[in-house]
């Protein structure tokens, strides 16, 4: 249904293959949101990150083998 392009696409049809990702003291990764744009996703990483909390935001961008 993506006809070869890259990323997620939402029920409306944009493609958001930027993943916001929080990885905690123990090594998990969990997905936070996904976004159309890096400047976005790490917009929110980077809000996130000022909360204090032991855990690591990280901006990634979808493989194609993960859709």
């Amino acid at each position: 249904m993506c006809g070869g392009r890259r990323g997620a696409m939402t029920e409306g049809g944009a493609v958001l293959p930027w993943l916001v990702i929080r990885q905690d003291e123990g090594g998990n990764r969990y997905r936070v949101g996904r976004y159309a744009t890096r400047a976005e996703a790490e917009r929110v990483a980077d809000r996130l990150d000022t909360r204090g909390r032991r855990q690591l935001y990280v901006v990634e961008k979808v493989d194609r083998a993960t859709t």
